[in-house]
């Protein structure tokens, strides 16, 4: 356990929990909207914001929230208006914050490309006690709004007609998963880097997504490797000095392999178990016909 003395990788350790439970947890509305690269182009316009950070000796968490929150609004609104050219100006967009980025970050007297690095890829030793009161805040914030809105969340990504009809404010919701999914981006861009933090999001869920039939158990299948993936990478980034952002996205892709080639087994034992309640007689339960977070597979 002597991963545990050093004060860094204290602070590396809180930050990859926290990472490791909202980063799902918002991905896994993300992947029911078929909107999984939506967190690789918010991290490149959150870019713009780490190098204002630099420029304005601030702290480039918190401006690289602002400037991110500000990016997921404008691409949620390019969404409803765009039309045929919004892919054209989404494009503009995401280059633009990474060019923003790396020029800023250049132009600051503090700043330099190898800072910009630790961004874009995560660092262990970069974690400052700063950093987890922003993380810390920042996640509190994500979990309220992925947990307490559960259910309108989930009406939303599951069908927008379906809950424009039942009265949800339809399109302040959009707007929200929009403006928490940037939240996440910027919370996990300390541990897995900008680049690699919409893997976070969409992986976890998807290997999930490979042996459970409900959006409940999926969601906290997913919070969990999410948490696994994120400790295991970070302790063994320690021990072997690899990249901490590239050893937990690699994990994660690997808990998905093995969660798809059980996947096949679990589905002919789960289709035995049906056959013979049919022959035993017993019925199955059928789901209510509105759609809930506990009984919709997603």
């Amino acid at each position: 356990m002597e991963f545990l003395d050093p004060p860094f990788m204290q602070r590396a350790l809180i930050a990859a929990v926290l990472v490791g439970v909202i980063a799902p947890a918002v991905g896994v509305y993300l992947v029911q909207r078929r909107q999984a690269l939506m967190g690789d182009g918010i991290g490149h316009i959150a870019m713009t914001g780490v190098g204002l950070g630099f420029l304005l000796s601030t702290s480039p968490v918190w401006m690289a929230t602002g400037v991110a929150v500000a990016g997921a609004v404008v691409m949620e609104l390019i969404r409803w208006y765009g039309r045929t050219r919004g892919d054209i100006a989404l494009a503009m967009l995401f280059y633009g914050g990474m060019a923003g980025g790396v020029l800023l970050i250049n132009l600051s007297d503090t700043g330099s490309n190898a800072n910009l690095t630790s961004y874009l890829f995560g660092s262990l030793a970069t974690v400052a006690p700063e950093d987890i009161t922003a993380i810390s805040l920042l996640a509190a914030f994500v979990l309220l709004v992925t947990l307490g809105l559960r259910r309108q969340l989930f009406a939303v990504s599951q069908d927008e007609e379906f809950a424009r009809v039942t009265g949800l404010p339809v399109r302040l919701l959009n707007l929200l998963v929009a403006v928490t999914a940037a939240v996440t981006v910027t919370v996990a861009m300390r541990v897995v880097g900008l680049l690699l933090v919409s893997a976070l999001m969409v992986v976890p869920v998807a290997a999930a997504q490979q042996i459970t039939r409900s959006f409940k158990v999926t969601f906290v299948l997913a919070v969990v490797i999410g948490v696994a993936v994120t400790l295991s990478g970070t302790i063994t980034s320690y021990y072997q000095e690899v990249p901490p952002g590239a050893t937990i996205v690699l994990l994660a892709i690997a808990v998905f392999v093995v969660l798809t080639l059980l996947a096949g087994p679990l589905a002919r034992r789960r289709a035995r178990r049906g056959e013979a309640a049919a022959a035993d007689g017993c019925t199955l339960e059928v789901p209510a016909a509105r759609p809930s977070p506990d009984d919709v597979r997603v």
